[in-house]
């Protein structure tokens, strides 16, 4: 029997996309002429994007329509292809991206989002290109410190790619997870499916250049850090905690995950939040409320810089509620903020100066 590529169109035709309800040759999947060579018959078939849902489905039935219509001894390859590339593999995201800051903390409640907002807004009060990436999937606080619980990230076209494009605000880049969900509602996800939504945000979203992306990660040490740290090459961390001993004993644990010789992403410093409490009625006086220095002593003892220590200020609080995050002034703890940016610059260019590339944690099954 002689082939002709109508045979082939024809065949074709009877198979259904559920993308579009129509047939993959009215959609206009069916990319070329199929190529006839004797008893061998070659189909391109060109898909939305390289993780279509009804790819493999499709492709088996588009075979089996050959087969069924134009004979069973017919010899079918059928190629796919893709509209949108593939997300970039590990290890090739964010190209533009000079350096990437994990801001955490070993537990909850130690300001570990208002640092990194507020650092994230100093940066580019100094000049600098910033992101900020909400890493904290079940706890998303980012929309709110910034303003912007009602704004929806769109999808830009980029170099054959559809992008996220983040959320811009006080000069700083920015995307998390509570764009996407009900904010009045709790994100019931497995792990799997958590580190899969941080994998979008990071490789699926048009960061663009950059010098500084800082990521605000959850408290503890949980999947979305070994999520992050098998995806980014992370420049260093920069540890947040109280001056209160728990506190201190979970940030002993912060930085022995990214110290662990699997892991050997470098420690900045540390910062001291709430580091003493100040009246806004008096100004020049301290409280100690949490204990005096405690995170500059364990600084000490683990030769880290102490990058800052930031008070206890009700207006801090205040500004982060209202979506206007006190590095924005120049108020006492406005350039507190700053003066820890100038310090993680400093420190970050002397890591790397001296110290290699970062390299991302290999997985073993």
């Amino acid at each position: 029997m002689t082939l002709y590529p109508k045979m082939i169109m024809d065949a074709l035709a009877t198979v259904k996309y559920p993308g579009t309800k129509k047939n993959i040759v009215e959609s206009g999947m069916v990319a070329d002429q199929p190529a006839i060579d004797g008893n061998k018959v070659k189909v391109v078939l060109e898909f939305p994007r390289d993780t279509d849902p009804f790819l493999k489905s499709t492709v088996k039935a588009a075979e089996a329509a050959i087969h069924y219509h134009v004979g069973k001894d017919v010899e079918v390859e059928i190629v796919t292809e893709f509209k949108s590339k593939p997300r970039p593999e590990v290890g090739q995201m964010l190209p533009g991206v000079k350096n990437i800051i994990a801001v955490s903390s070993g537990k909850g409640g130690v300001g570990k989002s208002t640092v990194s907002a507020n650092l994230a807004i100093a940066l580019a009060r100094l000049g600098y290109r910033v992101g900020l990436l909400d890493a904290d999937i079940f706890g998303p606080s980012v929309p709110k410190m910034f303003d912007v619980e009602q704004e929806r990230p769109y999808a830009v076209h980029v170099d054959g790619r559809d992008l996220i494009e983040p959320i811009e605000k006080y000069g700083v880049r920015l995307l998390s997870i509570g764009f996407f969900v009900n904010p009045e509602t709790a994100t019931l996800w497995r792990g799997g499916m958590a580190s899969n939504a941080l994998k979008q945000l990071i490789g699926d979203a048009n960061w663009g250049e950059l010098d500084y992306l800082i990521l605000d990660t959850p408290p503890g040490t949980s999947d979305i850090h070994l999520t992050l740290l098998q995806t980014l090459a992370i420049t260093g961390a920069v540890i947040v905690s109280t001056p209160q001993q728990v506190a201190l004993a979970d940030a002993r644990k912060g930085v022995d995950m990214y110290q662990n010789e699997k892991v050997n992403v470098p420690i900045l410093g540390m910062v001291e939040n709430m580091a003493w409490f100040t009246p806004a009625e008096l100004p020049e006086n301290k409280y100690y409320i949490f204990g005096k220095e405690g995170c500059k002593k364990l600084a000490q003892e683990l030769n880290v810089p102490l990058l800052a220590q930031i008070p206890l200020v009700q207006s801090i609080c205040d500004s982060g509620d209202k979506g206007e995050p006190t590095a924005l002034g120049e108020s006492m703890t406005g350039l507190a903020f700053l003066n820890l940016a100038q310090a993680v610059v400093t420190v970050v260019n002397r890591r790397n100066r001296e110290q290699a590339p970062t390299k991302i944690v290999e997985t073993h099954a």
